[in-house]
């Protein structure tokens, strides 16, 4: 194993309130392995995200098993999670308009847990099938902060924030077919929003759409 002088930021969250994750859809099995090995030299848990089934397996039988896959998220931990928050019930909630895009949800969701922050997930709740969301409305109008993700149109993040008053961080997703693949149209949606309140992040971008939500999670729990 080639050492290709990879420097890690262990001091993130002291200053940005967020851990360094690793992003790994572009990194060799080779270097997550150096990483892995700088982070138990450290003592340190970190996150990684975007690590499909295939690359996880590329890895020696020793990091797999020192690993926590995550199958749907795509995420791998190393170390435990910490003890989640107890609001009851949590300040954040996740809403997926499908079911497709449930790997963006899970992303979000564990990014989350893994800065000891709960959340609730509320999946194939678009507006296809209005009722859904209506139906789910008086629960939604509790939380403090909304991560809204949808693919083809992407309206559900324009919906969501004319019914309640939290902020909305729209994560468009790749979702789609014909003109909608590939999450661009639904960029556009969110970027568009004639309403109040929505903030976007990248196509698919679960982890960010988490930081986001951890950030102003923190100025609100500080404060209260």
């Amino acid at each position: 194993m080639e050492n290709e002088n990879i420097i890690m930021d262990f001091e993130r969250r002291k200053r940005c309130a967020i851990e360094e994750a690793v992003f790994c859809e572009f990194k060799t099995p080779d270097q997550l392995e150096q990483i892995l090995t700088l982070a138990k030299q450290n003592n340190k848990t970190l996150l990684f995200t975007r690590l499909n089934q295939e690359k996880f397996f590329m890895l020696s039988k020793h990091w797999q098993t020192t690993l926590t896959y995550h199958p749907v998220a795509r995420c791998a931990v190393l170390g435990e999670l910490p003890k989640l928050t107890n609001e009851a019930p949590p300040l954040i909630a996740i809403v997926s308009a499908g079911s497709s895009d449930a790997s963006v949800c899970h992303e979000a969701l564990l990014t989350l847990n893994y800065h000891g922050i709960a959340a609730d997930l509320f999946q194939d709740i678009g507006v296809a099938g209005l009722w859904r969301l209506l139906d789910k409305l008086p629960q939604l109008q509790q939380y403090s902060i909304i991560i809204a993700v949808a693919g083809m149109e992407a309206a559900l993040p324009t919906v969501l924030a004319g019914l309640v008053d939290a902020p909305i961080i729209a994560v468009p997703t790749s979702i789609g077919y014909g003109i909608s693949v590939g999450g661009n149209v639904a960029l556009q949606s969110c970027l568009s929003s004639c309403a109040g309140g929505v903030m976007t992040v990248n196509i698919d971008n679960g982890y960010g759409s988490a930081c986001a939500a951890i950030k102003i999670y923190k100025k609100i729990v500080n404060r209260s």
